[in-house]
């Protein structure tokens, strides 16, 4: 993993407020489902940006997928819960899922900021969302309210000015997905938890489309 230093942060443009009494991490994304790469990301992104904090935010309907999740929210929020269990620095919050779609950062950004006064909020993105950053919902607006942070598991070079967490681990939720509908063992790419609820709801046994 190639990990940012203090001055790499500060190359990149990423603010470091000596004032933040806390540091909180967001964590975007369907989670259909949640995976051992997404959590081994979000600890390395834990350690090495110093963060008090990461919210998982599971999204309801995304305004740049063409798809819908295919576990309910109701669902994929359990998975996110069974997941991080045990984990007291990784909590979820279900606020894109009680509002309605679809899932705007910036609206999670503003809801999350409520009541934390001199909070640094580092948004932790895929390296998938780069090339569709700028077509955020009031990106501009949202880039001076938060740090961006690009989370790669491909192993590809960067493709943005972004600070990098990368390490390369081969797990996909579509792989997830497809392996429970060809009766294929998911064990070791999710938690326990996690396929317990899977084989519990009888979850993603169709073929994905």
């Amino acid at each position: 993993m190639r990990a940012p230093s203090r001055h790499r942060l500060a190359e990149a443009g990423l603010s470091v407020e000596r004032w933040a009494l806390k540091k909180i991490g967001i964590y975007g994304g369907t989670f259909d489902p949640i995976h051992h790469a997404h959590l081994i990301l979000a600890r390395d992104a834990l350690e090495t940006l110093g963060l008090d904090e990461i919210i998982f935010v599971p999204a309801s309907i995304s305004p740049l997928k063409k798809t819908a999740p295919v576990a309910s929210g109701e669902l994929r929020l359990a998975m996110l819960r069974a997941a991080i269990n045990g984990e007291p620095k990784f909590v979820v919050d279900d606020c894109e899922l009680r509002r309605p779609p679809p899932s705007y950062t910036i609206d999670t950004v503003e809801e999350v900021r409520q009541g934390r006064r001199h909070t640094a909020i580092y948004c932790l993105i895929g390296e998938d969302n780069v090339q569709t950053l700028k077509k955020w919902h009031r990106f501009a607006e949202l880039e001076k309210m938060i740090n961006f942070v690009i989370l790669d598991r491909k192993g590809q070079p960067p493709t943005s000015s972004y600070p990098l967490i990368d390490r390369k681990i081969d797990i996909s939720a579509t792989e997830i997905r497809t392996r429970v509908a060809s009766g294929r063992s998911i064990r070791y790419l999710v938690p326990p938890a996690v396929e317990e609820i899977i084989r519990r709801e009888k979850l993603y046994l169709e073929q994905p489309k």
